[in-house]
């Protein structure tokens, strides 16, 4: 009998291939003859990422993906993770793990095991991920009806992933197993544990810390910036997240479900208001302190943020000034190009530096300046006619990019110097095995901005993302560490909230362009929070700046 046939598009070599109906995708690439600078570890299929295990069953679109993309780093992290959590159960039986925030390029793992976890306890879980990825031991995909992979999961004692799963409300759900040892990812994972070629796993801070392979080379591990600030924030708001019970996303919908939504959103930003006060009361208690340089990431929140703070100054007696470092802007034919030949706006270079050092200085030695003033329409720097002169009580703030910069402010005393590092630092995690990226948090944000106030679509965000990102690699978060203060604006229950308004969007992303991958697993992504109404958030929230509705004017 003639098997039947399909018939795959496949991006990665532009030919035609024809297939055996119900052929998985790793069954396909073997005969395919597709030349990769890395073995595919995911693929997209009809613009949509799905894992090696994918049968078809219909004619396609296919391009398979290596570690190399994000898609496929995101699948090797994931795989990581599995292969990680597998070891220490070998090992620890008893242990609770979360995996948790990146941080130092890595991932922290916090494996409670009733005792502090030793260097010893790290190498013997890391011996043991070897042996398991050695062993080349299958990693199986089941489809099951919802109830019971809750069931399966309630048996193991693990309640995080029963309740996301309880709260998702699908009729069916996907997990994975290495031998007898199974769990519940969000996306693709890969088909053998022999896949992962490289990993690391060092003692940190408590913990473990689970180094992946770098994207711009996956033969090699990441470095590991020291971020000890950026950890602290974030272990500061896991104990907030301990006193409300509200670890993962399962115990925010059941706390939602139960009509606890205004009460978290009044602590969230109790909190959140707490922690800029203390930033103003830090910078009050610095007498010399002249100038506060605020930085952060697309779509941090830096400018309510710097708003807010100017109130907490004038509650303690100074008088902000604010400035833009956009008007400082060198005149477009001065501006630095990027490897493309376009202008590179994002580069520090793009500032006239020595004008804001000679102007800042003048301004703390009690003289005059007249603040420039940008045209973006003809790229001229012009004079501001605003002239300014500061009395004693008052203090520059500024906002931007590379306020963190040390060339930025290089003429201008260290003691005059005050630097808040502000970013969306997701600490609530989908279930104890899958953290939220931060930069997905932010990206969500950015693309319901762009379309407010920008009239830009999600496609064309989506599109400008990874640039938006290398510029921030190379211009932000080498510096995020010389802050004198960090503040975290990302709040435990706001996806929640911005899944109203990001969904509708994402759902125009038209299926036949690249960025439709990222946009549906984004939708499928917020798919596991209830819903938020964010007519009950304060007028002065940081979310308003993207949501609209906020008693700041921007």
């Amino acid at each position: 009998m003639t098997k039947q046939l399909l018939q795959l598009r496949c991006k990665n070599n532009k030919k035609t291939l024809k297939v055996a109906v119900g052929s998985t995708l790793s069954e396909v690439f073997s005969v395919a003859d597709i030349k990769m600078a890395y073995a595919p570890v995911c693929a997209k299929v009809n613009n949509r990422v799905v894992g090696m295990h994918y049968r078809l069953y219909n004619d396609k679109d296919i391009e398979f993906m290596g570690i190399d993309t994000d898609s496929g780093s995101r699948t090797y992290t994931r795989t990581l993770f599995f292969v990680c959590c597998k070891a220490i159960n070998d090992i620890f039986p008893q242990a609770e793990v979360r995996i948790d925030i990146s941080v130092s390029k890595g991932y922290f793992v916090d494996m409670r095991i009733g005792r502090e976890v030793t260097a010893a306890d790290t190498e013997q879980v890391r011996r043991r991920m070897e042996e398991i990825i050695a062993a080349r031991i299958p990693i199986k995909r089941h489809m099951v009806p919802t109830e019971e992979a809750v069931r399966l999961f309630t048996a193991k004692g693990d309640m995080s992933k029963v309740k996301l799963l309880n709260g998702l409300g699908s009729l069916y759900t996907v997990y994975y197993q290495i031998e007898d040892f199974i769990d519940y990812f969000y996306g693709a994972l890969m088909t053998n544990t022999a896949d992962i070629h490289l990993f690391g796993l060092e003692p940190f801070n408590g913990g473990m810390l689970l180094r992946v392979p770098s994207p711009e080379n996956p033969a090699v591990l990441c470095d590991m910036p020291d971020q000890r600030k950026m950890f602290e924030i974030f272990k500061e708001h896991h104990r907030w997240q301990d006193i409300m019970g509200l670890k993962t996303v399962g115990d925010l919908n059941e706390a939602v479900d139960k009509g606890f939504a205004t009460d978290i959103i009044n602590i969230n930003e109790a909190l959140q208001e707490k922690k800029i006060a203390g930033i103003a009361d830090e910078i009050a208690a610095r007498p010399d302190v002249k100038l506060v340089l605020l930085a952060g990431p697309s779509s941090s929140g830096k400018t309510t943020t710097c708003k807010r703070l100017s109130i907490q100054l004038l509650a303690n007696g100074l008088k902000p000034l604010q400035i833009s470092l956009d008007d400082y802007f060198v005149d477009r034919e001065l501006t630095p190009r990027d490897a493309t030949g376009d202008y590179d706006y994002e580069s520090i270079y793009a500032l006239n530096i020595p004008l804001i050092n000679e102007q800042f200085a003048t301004l703390f030695n009690g003289g005059e300046v007249e603040l420039p003033k940008y045209n973006f329409q003809t790229g001229k720097s012009e004079k501001g006619g605003k002239k300014l002169r500061m009395k004693p009580q008052d203090i520059l703030v500024v906002e931007g990019i590379h306020a963190l910069n040390p060339e930025l402010t290089a003429q201008i005393p260290e003691a005059q110097k005050f630097r808040v590092y502000a970013s969306a630092l997701t600490t609530i995690l989908l279930d104890a095995h899958n953290y939220i990226p931060t930069t997905d948090n932010r990206l969500l944000r950015r693309i319901i901005r762009d379309y407010k106030y920008r009239g830009c679509s999600a496609q064309e965000t989506i599109r400008r993302w990874p640039s938006v990102r290398a510029g921030e690699e190379k211009w932000i978060f080498p510096y995020q560490e010389n802050a004198d203060a960090m503040f975290n604006s990302a709040m435990l229950y706001e996806l929640a909230v911005i899944k109203h308004q990001a969904e509708p969007l994402l759902e125009l992303v038209p299926e036949n362009c690249e960025e439709h991958a990222e946009a549906y697993r984004l939708l499928k992504f917020l798919k596991y929070f209830h819903p938020i109404s964010y007519r009950q958030l304060p007028p002065t929230s940081l979310l308003r700046e993207f949501l609209g509705g906020s008693s700041f004017k921007y």
